[in-house]
């Protein structure tokens, strides 16, 4: 019984992928080349906000050592 529906299953996920649009190769690198740069100006931004965050921890300490 559960081999029929293992089959089953399978033969209605093929039908539902022929039914699928697919994204051009330069849909696919467009999407990817705008991914890519969101991320890097992120990590841009996250690492500017932990560089400052650091320096002025550092600053804290720094005052309160003395």
């Amino acid at each position: 019984m559960k081999s029929l529906r293992l089959f089953q299953y399978f033969k209605e996920s093929k039908e539902e992928l022929k039914k699928v649009t697919w994204p051009s190769r330069q849909e696919i690198n467009k999407y990817s080349l705008i991914i890519i740069l969101l991320s890097l100006i992120i990590a841009g931004f996250f690492g500017g906000l932990d560089w400052l965050l650091n320096l002025g921890l550092e600053k804290l300490i720094e005052i309160t050592a003395k």
